[in-house]
């Protein structure tokens, strides 16, 4: 599931060739600010604070990935369990992809591995092949 309901991918995820190299450790969704945020998969809130000036959640999630949201006005607190879909917060205004706003999603297996956060969404529905 989406982290941002109706959203679609302003800027994909860019897997870096090392870990401390340049890349794009996650994707940004097209929202507005004030729109909400929701958990993509059920967890516990591991993280609802500021990092470098923006808010962020982090949701460690049930099959061990972890999830991060920026930026977002926390409406939960650390410890809080979340299922699918649940409310976490809200965008705020104070993103990295101005002059339009964006949420940022990363998904890790571990402190420095980063994976494609779309490969958790699945496909968007039914593929159909039609007569040509």
């Amino acid at each position: 599931m989406l982290p941002a309901p109706g959203t679609h991918v302003v800027r994909a995820f860019e897997p870096p060739p090392q870990p401390w190299s340049a890349g794009h450790r996650g994707v940004d969704l097209a929202v507005v600010p004030g729109g909400p945020v929701v958990a993509p998969q059920a967890g516990v809130v591991a993280f609802a604070g500021d990092v470098a000036g923006r808010g962020v959640v982090t949701v460690r999630h049930d099959d061990g990935l972890t999830s991060s949201l920026e930026p977002v006005r926390p409406s939960v607190a650390v410890g809080t369990r979340v299922a699918r879909g649940a409310g976490v917060g809200v965008v705020d205004a104070a993103g990295h992809c101005a002059p339009v706003t964006c949420l940022h999603w990363g998904v890790r297996t571990a402190p420095t591995r980063y994976v494609d956060p779309l490969s958790l969404v699945g496909p968007a529905g039914p593929v159909v092949l039609l007569p040509g």
